[in-house]
Formats: structure tokens, C-alpha cells, sequence
């Protein structure tokens, strides 16, 4: 089974209140936050204060906020993001020289940790810290942009990262992907063990309502 984390990325910000109320009406229990810097990423996009506005339509719902952060120096501002109301706090490898510190501090600020690897970037970099995760996010696209398409060589990494998380007996980490994921791609990535799929444009687009894209998703991923 996968679960759907829409990502407010696509969403329409004039009425970000109301679609992020329209996903939780359907029962998804994460709403997904990506954060960009212009320097990590070739982009720039939200901050604490946006984590800080939806927090208490989130709450309500008994769901919780994932913030992706794809920035540079990602540990000046965990602190800022989980005071906001983030629940679980993403940072990439590629950005950490001292990734085991980076989790540390998550950790003690009482927030759920997650991390996060780039579609070049190898497994083996995780080795050392899977026990002190409950979440590591794959990158199904180069992180910068929504919209692009899901890179299929992803596949195998996810497939091996379910191994690896086996033989470790730690099945109760989650494996994220994020980018890509649509109704023709969602259903190869559970089978090929991903347990969580952000979703944005896949979600917030003007074509259907927020309702029968969900339900789109989970139909074509045999979740329904």
C-alpha cells in the first residue's frame, strides 16, 4: 500500500487554504512542503511561514506537515521549520558534511527525520545512518522543478533500498519518492517497495477536482 503526500508545490496559492483542505477531506495523512533555496535547486520557493499558515488546517485534519528541505546548510534552519509546525523534517545528503549531526538535531527537536538522496546519488551513502531515520525520500526527478518526468532507472534504487531496509529489519522506515508520480507511474513504484508518493501537479491541476485526482491515484496504484 502507498500513501499519497500531495505536495503543495502545484497547489494554487490564492486559494492554498482551501486545496490543501480539499486533499485532507480525502483522507491523506501528510501534506508535503518542498523548500528550495536557488542555490541547491534552480529554484526558489516557500519558508517557514507558509508551514506556519497551513498548520492548523493540518492539524485539525490529524495529519501532519513533511518539509522537504532542498537548500544548502539545512541545519540553520531545521529549528525554524519545526517551531513553524513542521512534523517531519527532510534534508538531502548532498548537503550535509555531517549528516549524522543534521538527524541528531531533528531528532532533539522532537520531529520525525527524514532523508533525502538525488537520482546519482548511491545508497551506500545511507549505510550509517538508516537506524537513525523513519523516512528516506528517492528522488524520482533532478530536484528544481515540478512538472518533469519520472526517471524509470529509479526503479531498481527503490527496489534495493526495500532490501536493504529488510536485511537491516528496519521495515518501519518509510520510502518516499518524489517527482514524476502520476497514475502511469505510481503503481511500479509500490510494487517496487516505495510506501509513500508526493504528488503535486498530480493533485493540484485545473483539469479534475483534488477529490478525483486523489482517487485517480490511488486506483491506479491498487489502493482503493
Amino acid at each position: 500500500m502507498i500513501e499519497i503526500a500531495p505536495s503543495i508545490l502545484a497547489a494554487d496559492f490564492t486559494r492554498l487554504g482551501q486545496q490543501v483542505n480539499d486533499a485532507l477531506a480525502c483522507g491523506v495523512k501528510r501534506i508535503h512542503v518542498d523548500v528550495m533555496d536557488g542555490h541547491f535547486v534552480p529554484n526558489i520557493s516557500m519558508g517557514p511561514f507558509v508551514v506556519k499558515w497551513i498548520k492548523p488546517i493540518v492539524a485539525n485534519a490529524g495529519a501532519i506537515i513533511e518539509t522537504h528541505l532542498m537548500i544548502e546548510e539545512p541545519e540553520r534552519y531545521i529549528g525554524n521549520f519545526v517551531n513553524a509546525g513542521a512534523d517531519l523534517v527532510t534534508v538531502h545528503v548532498e548537503t550535509c558534511p555531517h549528516l549524522h549531526r543534521t538527524l541528531q538535531q531533528i531528532r532533539e527537536l522532537r520531529a520525525k527525520v527524514g532523508v533525502a538522496l538525488n537520482p546519482a546519488t548511491p545508497l551506500v551513502l545511507l549505510e550509517e545512518v538508516l537506524d537513525q531515520v523513519d523516512l528516506v525520500l528517492v528522488m524520482t526527478v533532478n530536484p528544481g522543478f515540478g512538472g518533469q518526468e519520472f526517471i524509470p532507472e529509479c526503479l531498481d534504487k527503490i527496489a534495493r533500498l526495500r532490501k536493504m531496509l529488510s536485511e537491516r529489519k528496519l521495515p518501519q522506515v518509510d520510502i518516499e519518492i518524489d517527482g514524476g508520480v502520476h497514475v502511469g507511474t505510481i503503481a511500479a513504484a509500490a510494487i517496487n517497495g516505495a510506501t509513500v508518493a508526493v504528488v503535486g501537479t498530480g493533485v493540484f491541476n485545473s483539469a479534475n477536482s483534488v477529490a478525483e485526482n486523489i482517487a485517480a491515484l490511488r486506483k491506479a496504484a491498487g489502493t482503493l
